[in-house]
């Protein structure tokens, strides 16, 4: 039998760092092919007048007033002022909708009782709501971050109750067999199996945090992306109105990669247990 030489591991390091090279930019590119596409045509189509450069400028122009509204400031303070309302309603969001959905799932009896009113007031508006909110808290922070509230308490309430519903029977039979307590079954069975179901509800109601929120400062703010938007949009500052929006894409993705990321790490065990799945 031929002896393995050095010169043959060094080779086959070399095939397999170079696979894993071209595996790596395979990927990168297949991630990225569309965007290039997609900004290359907006760059490309008004400079070509296939579209009105006047409403829709190049994409190269909006980077410059991109990056002209980051020097100057007024971009992150929009930026922050929009996260602070955003975070502090999808938490006060997440801290009702939560625990009143695991405990909604768990007491058939509370489900019942409460299902006809939370159907009811789940196909509420949230925009529809934001003028009652204004009479009520007025145009300042509370009103905005009400609205907020209302709009994310429902994607984490659903998943909740769901999370719970779905454990799996055979589980909670053995521990209850096992002689373990409803407090026991709760924590150390129902809660796992919800986890899947709670951090999609926190996903969704985190995105659509941002979206709500973009729509309220709209309609009664002088901070905010939502502003920044709506001011460009009515002082005819184009590049600005693009560059609010590129933003507000930016941050909904940022926001979405971030809780998916925490979601696998959070979520490894299932992964090991199927790693199919």
């Amino acid at each position: 039998m031929a002896a393995i030489t050095s010169t043959d591991l060094t080779e086959s390091e070399e095939r397999s760092a170079g696979q894993k090279a071209a595996a790596f930019f395979s990927e990168v590119f297949n991630r990225t092919i569309a965007f290039i596409v997609f900004f290359g045509l907006w760059e490309i189509a008004p400079r070509l007048n296939w579209i009105d450069p006047v409403f829709f400028p190049p994409f190269s122009k909006v980077m410059v007033t991109f990056w002209d509204l980051l020097i100057s400031g007024a971009l992150p303070m929009n930026l922050l002022v929009s996260l602070q309302r955003a975070a502090t309603g999808f938490a006060l969001g997440a801290v009702f909708a939560i625990p009143l959905g695991l405990l909604i799932g768990w007491f058939r009896g509370f489900e019942k009782l409460m299902k006809p009113l939370l159907e009811t007031l789940r196909q509420t508006s949230a925009i529809a709501l934001y003028p009652v909110l204004v009479v009520i808290f007025g145009l300042g922070e509370t009103s905005k971050i009400a609205l907020v509230f209302w709009g994310t308490i429902w994607a984490m309430l659903l998943n909740s109750i769901s999370g719970v519903k779905n454990a799996d029977p055979v589980l909670i039979k053995a521990a209850r067999a096992m002689g373990a307590s409803q407090l026991v079954i709760f924590t150390k069975v129902i809660l796992p199996g919800a986890m899947p179901y709670l951090l999609t509800g926190i996903r969704l109601s985190a995105t659509a945090s941002i979206l709500i929120l973009v729509a309220a400062e709209m309609m009664g703010a002088s901070k905010g992306l939502g502003y920044m938007l709506y001011d460009a949009q009515m002082k005819y500052k184009i590049p600005q109105m693009y560059v609010a929006i590129v933003t507000m894409g930016i941050l909904g993705v940022s926001v979405n990669t971030l809780l998916t990321l925490l979601e696998r790490k959070l979520l490894g065990w299932k992964e090991e247990i199927n790693p199919n799945a």
